[in-house]
């Protein structure tokens, strides 16, 4: 299987820094390594246009980090991870084009190994890409996984296992290496051209800066609006009615008594032009 530019593989010497552009020295880079790490996704996540999709995305971020990525000790280490990152990410189940398989490989032997890969789980999977298949060293590997040298170590070996039982012609590494880059190989996998990723990068890259600053904005207005309609000074809460002895407390009105009604009809049926209590009456 191609690799990325690692300790272990020597990549054409590049031409030197002071002639190479930002930009130049991006797609030289993009161009050296996407082919391969588009193939490499695959075997880590078995989905073509997934793998595509994270190679582009690592890219994109890579272009967005450049004076970072640039002055990196390995930047296709750096590119590599955030692709595997990216591809083995659980989200992805949720997506709707993702929720049905892709079309298996054609070739029987690649169909079986491809579904041997993917059954192992993610962490053991990368690490035996990484090492059997990219050619890392063990601590390359563990660093790479953020795992320590002897996790590494067990992952690799309970990988191996597991295929050894179900494919026993690959119990050999070195079968199991030429195998993975045999159907890693076998697929047509085609990256995007570098201005292309490039673009899509620097338009995600506008398109969260306005969104941070609409987001900010937003929340600025909120903490005017708040600071005009807020009272100035403390007032407070009016407390509860307290009940005085002697005096009975108010009630809703509610139906008459049968007195009450009386007394009403009786009230109702005098005069309404004054009362005759006031007027002497003979004894």
């Amino acid at each position: 299987m191609t690799a990325c530019p690692t300790r272990k593989s020597t990549p054409p010497a590049p031409p030197a820094p002071s002639t190479l552009t930002p930009a130049q020295a991006f797609d030289a880079l993009y161009a050296f390594c996407a082919p391969a790490l588009v193939r490499q996704t695959y075997l880590l996540c078995g989905r073509r246009e997934l793998a595509r999709e994270s190679v582009e995305q690592a890219f994109q971020l890579a272009w967005q980090r450049w004076p970072e990525v640039a002055v990196d000790r390995d930047p296709a280490s750096w590119v590599r991870a955030t692709a595997y990152e990216y591809a083995l990410s659980p989200w992805h189940r949720f997506r709707p084009r993702f929720r049905h398989p892709e079309p298996p490989p054609a070739d029987a032997s690649d169909r079986a190994l491809l579904d041997v890969l993917l059954t192992l789980p993610a962490p053991y999977r990368r690490t035996l890409l990484l090492y059997d298949g990219v050619g890392l060293d063990l601590p390359e590997t563990a660093a790479e996984t953020e795992a320590s040298t002897p996790a590494a170590a067990n992952r690799l070996l309970h990988a191996r296992e597991a295929i050894a039982a179900r494919l026993p012609d690959l119990a050999s590494p070195a079968e199991l290496h030429r195998r993975l880059a045999e159907v890693a190989s076998a697929e047509r996998l085609r990256a995007a051209k570098p201005p292309t990723v490039r673009m899509g990068g620097e338009r995600r890259a506008r398109f969260w800066t306005r969104a941070a600053i609409a987001f900010t904005v937003a929340i600025i207005g909120a903490t005017a609006l708040t600071a005009r309609t807020a009272p100035t000074r403390y007032e407070p809460p009016v407390p509860p009615g307290e009940t005085v002895q002697g005096i009975p407390p108010r009630t809703a009105p509610g139906p008459l008594s049968a007195k009450e009604l009386k007394l009403r009809a009786k009230l109702r049926s005098q005069t309404a032009k004054g009362p005759e209590r006031l007027l002497p009456q003979p004894r």
